[in-house]
């Protein structure tokens, strides 16, 4: 389950959602497979260009492909390629993929929440999330590789 969790920006004071970076690198790789859709490209070309550890991007890729997101070739011109329209892979499917649900606060499913029969925030919270997975469920990776 992925927590969007704050996190102190370099601006004094400001906070801001932000995703692991699993979902960061995940989405950096599938927007450049949809920008090189002509072409399969290995973990370490992505890695190499983005300056990302190479093992970790290789697993995230592999973790796509059993997710049915990416499709694998063995060989010399091996490598990575979107297994679906980039039009059809929104952000939401990249992180649920890698994460599971997403989830604003970990009390969301009532597990061990003393507060959870009086609590005053866990409604408005499950409304934002639900923005938030909308908004992200509307964007798709051929948006962001348009970008």
């Amino acid at each position: 389950m992925l927590y969007v969790r704050p996190k102190q920006s370099a601006l004094a004071g400001d906070r801001v959602f932000r995703l692991s970076k699993k979902s960061d690198y995940g989405l950096i790789a599938l927007k450049h497979l949809a920008q090189h859709s002509d072409e399969s490209v290995s973990a370490r070309e992505i890695a190499e260009q983005y300056h990302i550890p190479a093992e970790l991007m290789a697993k995230i890729l592999q973790k796509l492909v059993r997710k049915g997101l990416l499709a694998s070739h063995q060989g010399m011109n091996g490598g990575y390629i979107l297994a679906k329209d980039p039009a059809s892979i929104s952000i939401v499917d990249v992180v649920e993929a890698l994460e599971g649900p997403i989830s604003i606060t970990p009390c969301e499913r009532g597990d061990d929440c003393k507060q959870l029969q009086m609590c005053s925030v866990r409604d408005p919270l499950l409304k934002i999330k639900a923005k938030v997975v909308r908004v992200l469920g509307d964007t798709s990776i051929y948006e962001l590789a348009m970008s």
